[in-house]
């Protein structure tokens, strides 16, 4: 069934994510308490809230966007190419940028969005925090009313489990079961906070999440069963 996918059909993507401050201080009153009761069984007794503060990123109502970077497939007779983009910077304006390529070159009802654990985390969170910015959200991530064989996502994890849902497998782990070139080779997620807050350098950022999602795109041809793209053949634009 994967294989019936046309690949030119399938927009790859990846976000990056942080709190939406950069102290925990920064809260006002009710959001510590908030924040202090939304983690309170992940923290435990381990780690006071404001200790957590710098996980807010994980959840939309504490974290922000700071980037998506997209990837797709384009074939020319014989010649492959993947060529990947990203929106970063403002979040609402990245945000709106996303929403008008999905609305515009995305938006038919053969496309679909593939991200790694994507429908967990990557689709849920761009639609909260478009409805929390006051932004429509766009008819590929609006789900409602939607059975699950009309969802117009895929998520390599998700194939990767095979019905199997009592384990997580990271992205880094696939890629190098499945040899294929680590993303993971300057830093990681723990490293998102601290490079975009302290040494506020957005573009280690952007190539870090735009090799994500070249690496999604290598995970999927590689459960196709097809060749892994060759460095000459990804183009940033």
């Amino acid at each position: 069934m994967l294989k019936r996918i046309n690949l030119e059909s399938i927009l790859f993507l990846d976000i990056e994510t942080v709190p939406l401050f950069e102290q925990h201080e920064q809260l006002d009153e009710i959001s510590q308490s908030l924040w202090e009761q939304k983690t309170k069984y992940q923290r435990k007794d381990e780690f006071t809230p404001e200790e957590f503060y710098d996980r807010a990123g994980i959840w939309a109502e504490f974290g922000k966007i700071i980037c998506i970077s997209v990837g797709y497939f384009v074939f020319k007779g014989d010649v492959r190419n993947f060529r990947v983009t990203s929106f970063h910077g403002d979040e609402i304006h990245l945000l709106n940028e996303f929403k008008t390529l999905l609305e515009t070159h995305f938006n038919k009802a053969k496309h679909v969005l593939c991200a790694h654990n994507g429908k967990e985390f990557d689709f849920p969170f761009i639609a909260r925090r478009m409805i929390i910015n006051k932004i429509d959200i766009p008819f590929k991530l609006n789900l409602f009313g939607k059975k699950p064989w009309e969802v117009p996502h895929l998520d390599t994890l998700e194939l990767w489990k095979f019905g199997d849902y009592k384990t997580y497998t990271s992205l880094k782990l696939m890629t190098h079961v499945l040899g294929i070139p680590s993303p993971k080779d300057d830093i990681d997620g723990s490293d998102v906070h601290r490079v975009y807050y302290e040494e506020k350098d957005i573009d280690r950022i952007i190539t870090y999440c735009e090799k994500d999602t070249i690496a999604v795109a290598q995970i999927l041809l590689r459960l196709r069963n097809e060749e892994i793209l060759l460095d000459d053949e990804i183009l940033s634009i």
